[in-house]
């Protein structure tokens, strides 16, 4: 028979589940309108985008690495996009080749990126911020720093359109990547490399996997999922954004850590950056419903991020302790 889990074992184990359960009766409480289905809805839409970009992030955590241009890049693939699809008048051909062409400038954006870490040994911080920096630039340099408006046609149904008139098609976009990510971390030679690399990067090269190309090739899927980000942003929003997805790399970096993923590498969950994007994006409904300022969610944010970094230390250290 398995022993039973003490309390300190299952505050440990489920402290996200837990967290969430706690913000959702608060939320109860604090507004009669949270427990409706459509609130539920209008949720799973909010956090949809920033959920894309959090299960980008996971990946190249899982690694021990950080990668701080997926907004930019969102928002350098939202207007090539829009640029597109405003050309050919919100036509079918126009959308397929704007998402095609965001895509793979997403996916050069961080094959090079990657490039620049695995092979050149540049630390990811600087390499990504310098990809930040030029995803940035060349977004704002595509129109001078003006918004494309009025995208239209079936472009606008990828991001900002609903089944049934209820279930957002982006939320449902995020649900099927979540559970796609979810298995091939689980069930792929990829997957269990990334946790390999990033909980001993020696030992990884030493037993054989090819951690350059790991490394290139995780930055190019982080750029290519932040980039189709940026396409459901431009049709969510009927309009390219040079200025989108700003702070959005600190978003999924919360979410990431929150769900349980450890900055040195190794350890981490798509499923658990699901919830922890679920609970960022609930901590910002109560502080709406209740109408609150938005000053507040930020020091509310910072503060959860602190607990869970400290839970997840107490974890790390316990483990530690019994091997």
């Amino acid at each position: 028979m398995k022993a039973k889990l003490t309390f300190n074992e299952i505050i440990k184990r489920y402290n996200l589940i837990i967290m969430l359960l706690i913000f959702i009766g608060i939320s109860a409480i604090l507004s009669p309108n949270f427990l409706t289905i459509n609130n539920f809805l209008n949720l799973l839409q909010q956090a949809s985008i920033p959920g894309i970009v959090a299960i980008a992030m996971t990946l190249v955590i899982l690694l021990g690495g950080i990668d701080l241009s997926v907004g930019s890049v969102l928002a350098f693939a939202g207007m090539i996009c829009a640029i597109i699809v405003d050309h050919f008048g919100g036509t079918v051909t126009g959308m397929v080749l704007g998402i095609v062409a965001a895509l793979a400038v997403s996916a050069v954006l961080g094959l090079f990126t990657g490039v620049l870490i695995s092979r050149y040994q540049l630390p990811d911080f600087i390499a990504s911020l310098a990809m930040m920096e030029i995803a940035r630039g060349a977004a704002l340099l595509t129109t001078s720093g003006n918004p494309v408006f009025g995208l239209s046609g079936p472009f606008k149904f990828l991001g900002g359109g609903f089944l049934f008139n209820k279930v957002a098609v982006s939320g449902i976009f995020w649900i099927v990547l979540t559970i796609v990510f979810a298995l091939i971390l689980k069930y792929t030679v990829f997957g269990r490399s990334l946790f390999a690399i990033g909980g001993n990067r020696e030992a990884a090269m030493l037993s054989g996997i090819r951690t350059k190309i790991n490394y290139s090739l995780t930055y190019m899927l982080s750029a290519i999922l932040a980039g189709f980000a940026g396409i459901l942003t431009a049709s969510w929003m009927s309009t390219g954004q040079p200025t989108a997805g700003d702070g959005y790399e600190l978003d999924a970096i919360a979410a990431s850590v929150i769900g349980g993923a450890s900055l040195s590498g190794g350890a981490g969950s798509i499923w658990g950056t699901f919830g922890g994007v679920f609970l960022l994006q609930i901590l910002t409904n109560i502080f709406n419903l209740v109408g609150l300022p938005s000053y507040y969610q930020r020091i509310a944010k910072g503060l959860i991020i602190v607990l869970a970094l400290l839970l997840n230390r107490v974890v790390s250290q316990q483990k530690a302790a019994k091997k």
